[in-house]
């Protein structure tokens, strides 16, 4: 067998595999849209724009964010988890589409792990437990004996976004951690909630770290913990509810990419590696972190792990509170 003769064999594999891959090798070649299921100028859209602006830098192609809101992200996830899978058409969602809702309903038409081909994790978004300055409490561990006393007579009220949104979550996760009893009241959004708590209609409240760190470094409410692993630098002196003891106080909201199922393997490795380099870059960090969240890229065998998880803790949690979306 002749040099050459053993060299053309070793090509092989390496000529079948780009064969193979040839059909999506020049991906992309058109414009890539980006599905945000919320409407424009929150945290989610915002992430989703500066994922845009440098994955179109990146990949050479433009790259759009389309906002489709509605019945609490449904739409816009059903409508990508339908979209032809050849990697135009991506989402970037928060928990709430991939794990809150299908925890909690029984009737979605999407899953979240089949409907999907996860491309990555690129931001947590810890939430805070708030009190109104009134309520004789300074840290988690008194608003939980309080709570717990208060039971008896009904509960303390605390403030949500309504039921099955992330603040209802957390709070029943933090009255299950207390033993006690306490009562969800809803809210239309953040400013309504702190605006509730200045003027004593709750005791307690749920909200997102970007919302309510202005209101808490002003007085007007005081944040008692945060979830997530660290506690964050737009409210350093605020622990976190694990430093509290009360681990079991875990929600921490988060944004995935996705692509439609059945998205060919070498396009979603494309995409993945791209939005990888991106997380990793100082400023888009420090643009990420500006906006209350923690940046990271944690990969689709990371981002079925937190699905899976989740699925579970927050079925768990609404069975014993009772919490249906249904």
């Amino acid at each position: 067998m002749t040099a050459n003769f053993r060299a053309a064999l070793l090509a092989l594999p390496l000529a079948f595999a780009a064969y193979a891959g040839g059909a999506h090798a020049a991906y992309p070649e058109q414009a890539i849209k980006i599905v945000v299921p919320f409407t424009p100028g929150g945290a989610t859209d915002a992430v989703a724009r500066l994922l845009a602006t440098r994955l179109s830098g990146k990949l050479g192609q433009p790259v759009i964010v389309e906002n489709r809101p509605g019945a609490s992200t449904v739409i816009g996830a059903d409508a990508v988890a339908r979209a032809q899978p050849d990697g135009y058409t991506l989402m970037l969602s928060g928990s709430t589409t991939y794990t809150v809702l299908p925890a909690l309903k029984t009737s979605l038409p999407y899953d979240p792990l089949r409907s999907f081909e996860h491309i990555g994790i690129v931001a947590m978004a810890p939430v805070v437990l708030l009190a109104q300055t009134a309520l004789p409490v300074s840290t988690p561990q008194e608003a939980a004996a309080l709570a717990k006393q208060q039971s008896a007579k009904g509960g303390l009220m605390y403030g949500t976004f309504g039921p099955g949104s992330a603040p209802h979550l957390a709070g029943e996760m933090f009255a299950q951690a207390a033993g006690a009893k306490m009562t969800p009241v809803p809210y239309k959004g953040s400013a309504q909630l702190v605006t509730a708590l200045i003027g004593g209609e709750v005791a307690l409240g749920v909200d997102t770290v970007s919302s309510a760190a202005p209101q808490a470094r002003a007085g007007k409410v005081r944040a008692l913990a945060v979830t997530g692993e660290r506690r964050m630098p737009q409210l350093p002196d605020v622990p976190t509810f694990a430093e509290a003891g009360m681990a079991d106080v875990s929600f921490v909201g988060w944004y995935g990419l996705v692509a439609p199922a059945r998205t060919p393997g070498p396009v979603v490795d494309t995409l993945s590696r791209a939005v990888a380099e991106i997380m990793d870059d100082a400023q888009v960090r420090k643009t990420v972190a500006d906006l209350a969240l923690d940046p990271v890229f944690l990969p689709a065998p990371a981002f079925q792990q937190q699905i899976t998880k989740e699925l579970q803790t927050f079925g768990d949690v609404a069975a014993r509170a009772g919490i249906t979306l249904d």
